[in-house]
């Protein structure tokens, strides 16, 4: 790949390019751990949220009002600073930006999907209370896959702020995108300066985004042809 790139762009930008290239893959698998692990822990929560126990409902939603309330620069600081200077451990950049992430994408999946929930009429439920199901059946079998259809769009428009969430983890020393761009920024080698080095990482992110947002818009507008229907 370093040889295509430098035979288009000349061996100088060719091997900067392959360089910004190469730590895109870890902002990627960096998102990648936010969006699942956070999922997984929002989708809990979410079930928590709308459970019948009351106790369980105020933690999920005091879980949910934490972790929205704290900005995600901040949580990135507290994991990957502070806690390994309070308690004297050792904490690596990747296992705290995936925590910091996690926690922040988990709150606010939490809150797409229970609103998708919310959307399915109180009919289901009370049809399937009728039907002798008990909150778990008429969750699972009912409102779930009603709800579906209504929670993907938002989902997938939201894995594009955990993307470009993750160009914070620069400050906690994770090696990404941003962090290695900024690297090459601040060399002062020529040809290397902020204006031509910040405009190429803006550009990856976009070509990381841009699909995902046209995917999300595109199954808003299938869903809403589908309910005019």
């Amino acid at each position: 790949m370093t040889e295509v790139l430098n035979a288009i762009f000349g061996e100088f930008y060719g091997r900067m390019l392959f360089i910004l290239l190469d730590a895109t893959q870890f902002t990627i698998y960096l998102s990648l751990v936010a969006f699942f692990g956070g999922g997984l822990i929002g989708l809990v929560m979410t079930v928590l949220k709308i459970t019948p126990n009351r106790a369980v409902r105020i933690f999920a939603t005091s879980y949910i009002w934490l972790f929205q309330s704290i900005p995600l620069l901040m949580l990135l600081f507290l994991i990957g600073l502070g806690v390994p200077s309070f308690f004297q451990i050792s904490v690596s950049p990747w296992l705290a930006a995936g925590i910091a992430l996690t926690l922040f994408t988990s709150a606010y999946m939490s809150e797409v999907w229970r609103g998708a929930l919310e959307s399915v009429p109180n009919g289901q439920w009370e049809g399937g209370k009728a039907l002798g199901m008990t909150f778990r059946q008429t969750l699972v079998d009912v409102v779930a896959p009603q709800a579906l259809t209504v929670a993907l769009p938002p989902t997938v428009g939201f894995m594009v702020q955990v993307i470009k969430g993750t160009s914070m983890a620069y400050i906690i020393d994770f090696s990404d995108l941003m962090r290695i761009g900024k690297q090459i920024a601040n060399s002062q080698v020529p040809g290397a300066e902020p204006f031509i080095v910040f405009p190429i990482i803006a550009f990856i992110y976009f070509v990381l985004c841009f699909p995902l947002s046209q995917w999300s818009k595109s199954m808003e507008r299938k869903r809403a042809l589908g309910t005019t229907r």
